[in-house]
């Protein structure tokens, strides 16, 4: 099975480390390699900010005692 007949989402997981690796080199080609740093450490923070903002999200529900449910498919 090739890539043209994968949905979207399954095509990122085949991306070996010689891709991986190629598109880091444009990357630094793109935004030089004092940039890089900045731009990884900005990704990190956004992660680590919605990460937290989830956490406080499943406390505040515990604590209503709140269930949410799935919708039932269709």
């Amino acid at each position: 099975m090739n890539a043209s007949h994968l949905p979207f989402g399954l095509i990122i997981p085949t991306l070996g480390v010689q891709e991986l690796i190629i598109i880091l080199l444009i990357a630094v080609l793109i935004f030089g390699g004092r940039k890089i740093p900045e731009i990884f450490k900005g990704f990190g923070e956004g992660i680590r900010e919605f990460k937290s903002a989830m956490k406080k999200e499943d406390k505040q529900t515990a604590s209503t005692g709140e269930k949410k449910e799935a919708p039932r498919p269709s």
